[in-house]
């Protein structure tokens, strides 16, 4: 395990850092983590912690771990500063998705360092961050850096849908150790084209999981004979009514200057139709077009509504009484669910289809992250010093995070993350079978983080 290497003994220059050294203790921290198996289910990040707990106190940063389940601990490492302003919270989470070994080239578990690439899970989802806000603490610990904030660091387990363990556990039962001004974390990310780093997303907001579930009951009989009241066809007809339906189209802060922006840098024939979402009259056909061409920008637009899981029937020649079927809803962070709930009874009019949310849903709604705040304009200002000509947008996650809870709780959270290739982000990103990252990348998130968060934190000169 390699200790923070020596950079500059000057604190008046604390900010300074050597890279081209640094990166070596980046490069093997990032290994390390994605080495550990943190796989959920079952998660077993307290060995994470435990990495990271060895690293911390080596270099004199104290830590605490908390927790409800003994293999599943959080770590908070907090650093003092002269108490100006309030704290900074630098989050990642220590867990990552299963994989399907033998659909990877290489070892998953391996970080094997592989065409400029390192593979392996996590490398993207979420021990990029982990390793980021790990070596800021140290640089910041070895600098002597001089601060306005306390920083506070939090590895927090459970993430990929166990929240109840991390960060729901958290902040319902130790707010005190985390609370802050804002906070950092996954969310966010770069594009790269043609070699050169052309858009900065920068969450500010996300949609928020509604699981919900259709049921439908009827006569059991033998599949000889036809009934009018055939569970499978009702939930069918469901189904596909609701799978077709375009919800309403709403933007908010966040998704307005997205596609405001968006609109500058794109050729004439996007930018006609990104301007025309602004236009609720004129929004129709740039809708059809990206719901076809650039689903997930579609999907920014609006609430949706995909079914995922059909159950019913256990033989070829009986009619079951039951069917059910999953929609994983993606709600806009401001959705009224009664109201949704009575539209897609519309929609899908049949009464003998029932509707009603599953039990489960971990991550509260929260009003966007604001747009003019220090933490804010600080990354927008990183992304342009780092990446000149770069477009900063402000993103709406069409996924879930755990800055649903922190958002929740009056902390204004913001998504980061390293630049990728968009054809990289298609077939190597998170939760795919297959998951890596360009070195390179790895280094220069390492140094957006540092920037972003010395700008907010540093006692001014």
């Amino acid at each position: 395990m390699l200790l923070p290497l020596a950079l500059s003994a000057q604190t008046s220059n604390w900010r300074s850092v050597d890279w081209k050294k640094q990166d070596v203790e980046v490069l093997q921290h990032y290994r390390s983590l994605i080495q550990i198996d943190s796989s959920n289910p079952p998660g077993n990040e307290t060995k994470v912690v435990e990495y990271l707990k060895k690293v911390l106190e080596g270099a004199g940063i104290p830590t605490q771990t908390f927790s409800n389940d003994p293999t599943r601990a959080n770590l908070v490492a907090r650093l003092k500063g002269n108490g100006t302003k309030k704290p900074l919270l630098i989050m990642a989470h220590t867990d990552v998705v299963g994989t399907q070994k033998e659909k990877w080239p290489v070892d998953p578990f391996g970080a094997i360092m592989k065409d400029g690439y390192i593979w392996g899970r996590g490398s993207i989802d979420d021990k990029d961050k982990l390793t980021a806000m790990l070596n800021t603490m140290l640089l910041l610990k070895h600098n002597q850096a001089k601060l306005d904030r306390d920083v506070i660091f939090l590895a927090e387990s459970g993430e990929e849908g166990t929240t109840q363990v991390g960060i729901s556990f958290m902040v319902d039962k130790h707010l005190d150790a985390i609370n802050a001004e804002f906070a950092i974390t996954e969310g966010g990310g770069a594009i790269i084209r043609d070699g050169k780093v052309v858009i900065m997303n920068l969450g500010t907001t996300e949609k928020v999981p509604r699981a919900t579930k259709l049921t439908v009951t009827g006569t059991a009989g033998h599949g000889s004979v036809p009934r009018e009241d055939n569970a499978l066809v009702h939930l069918s007809s469901a189904v596909a009514k609701i799978g077709t339906w375009d919800t309403p189209m709403r933007l908010n802060d966040t998704t307005r200057t997205y596609f405001e922006k968006l609109a500058t840098i794109s050729k004439p024939e996007d930018a006609a139709r990104y301007n025309a979402l602004l236009d609720p009259a004129k929004a129709g056909p740039a809708q059809a077009y990206l719901k076809k061409n650039e689903p997930s920008r579609y999907s920014m637009l609006r609430t949706s509504i995909v079914p995922t899981i059909m159950k019913g029937g256990f033989r070829t020649n009986v009619i079951p009484s039951e069917a059910e079927a999953t929609l994983d809803v993606r709600a806009l962070p401001d959705e009224d669910m009664a109201k949704l709930y009575e539209e897609m009874k519309k929609v899908i009019n049949d009464p003998a289809v029932k509707i009603e949310a599953i039990a489960g849903n971990l991550r509260p709604a929260a009003p966007p992250s604001r747009l003019d705040t220090e933490m804010y304009k600080a990354l927008e200002a990183t992304a342009k010093k780092m990446y000149p000509g770069v477009m900063v947008l402000p993103s709406m996650s069409t996924g879930a995070s755990d800055m649903a809870q922190l958002r929740a709780k009056g902390i204004p959270s913001y998504g980061i993350g390293p630049p990728n290739t968009e054809s990289d982000g298609l077939n190597y990103g998170a939760h795919g079978d297959v998951e890596r990252l360009a070195e390179s990348s790895l280094y220069t998130f390492m140094e957006f983080v540092w920037n972003a968060v010395t700008d907010v934190v540093g006692s001014k000169p």
